[in-house]
C-alpha cells in the first residue's frame, strides 16, 4: 500500500467510525465550560479529496485553549459522537463508551485520523490570528460572519476544513 493509499484508507476509517457513531446515537457527559473559558460552537465540515472524495459534517463545541480544552462532536440531533479532551501531558478520545489515551493532542489526532488536523491552530484562527499549521493555508476573511476555511494540499490527499460558528 502506498503512502497516499494509506492516508486515504486512514481518513476513510476515521470518517466511517464517526459516521457509524453518529447514527448509533451514543452519548457521553461533556464537562461544563469554566466561566473564564471561551466557548465556540457551530458546524464543522471536512472534505478529503482523492479518487473517491469523502465529506463529513458534525455539530461541534470547542472550549479551552491549546494547553487544556475539549472538542465535542455531535449529531444533528445533539447526541455526542466523540469528545477530545486534552491537558498539558495527556489527551483522551471518549467515544462509544471507550477511552483512548495519548501523550498529546497532536499525537492522538495523528493516531486516530492517520494525519494531522489543525485543532490546536483553531484557537488562534478563531481569535483572528493566522498562526501556522504545517501544510495548512487558512482563510479568515469571513471570520466576522462566523466562517473559517482552511486547506491542506501537501501531504496528499488534499483536505478542506470548514467551520460555521453559531456562538462565539
Amino acid at each position: 500500500m502506498t503512502a497516499v493509499q494509506h492516508k486515504i484508507f486512514s481518513w476513510w476509517r476515521i470518517v466511517g467510525v464517526l459516521w457509524t457513531l453518529a447514527f448509533a446515537g451514543c452519548a457521553t457527559n461533556a464537562r461544563p465550560p469554566q466561566s473564564s473559558e471561551q466557548v465556540w460552537s457551530g458546524r464543522i465540515g471536512v472534505t478529503v479529496d482523492g479518487s473517491s472524495a469523502q465529506t463529513w459534517h458534525a455539530s461541534f463545541e470547542l472550549q479551552g485553549s491549546t494547553e487544556a480544552g475539549q472538542l465535542t462532536l455531535m449529531t444533528p440531533l445533539g447526541s455526542v459522537v466523540a469528545q477530545l479532551q486534552w491537558g498539558a501531558d495527556k489527551a483522551f478520545l471518549l467515544s462509544n463508551g471507550q477511552t483512548k489515551e495519548s501523550a498529546s493532542l497532536d499525537a492522538l489526532v495523528q493516531e486516530i485520523a492517520g494525519t494531522t488536523l489543525p485543532i490546536t491552530s483553531l484557537f488562534d484562527w478563531l481569535n483572528g490570528k493566522t498562526s501556522a499549521a504545517q501544510g495548512w493555508q487558512v482563510d479568515l476573511s469571513a471570520l466576522g460572519k462566523g466562517r473559517v476555511f482552511a486547506r491542506r494540499d501537501v501531504p496528499a490527499p488534499a483536505v478542506e476544513f470548514r467551520l460555521a460558528l453559531t456562538r462565539q
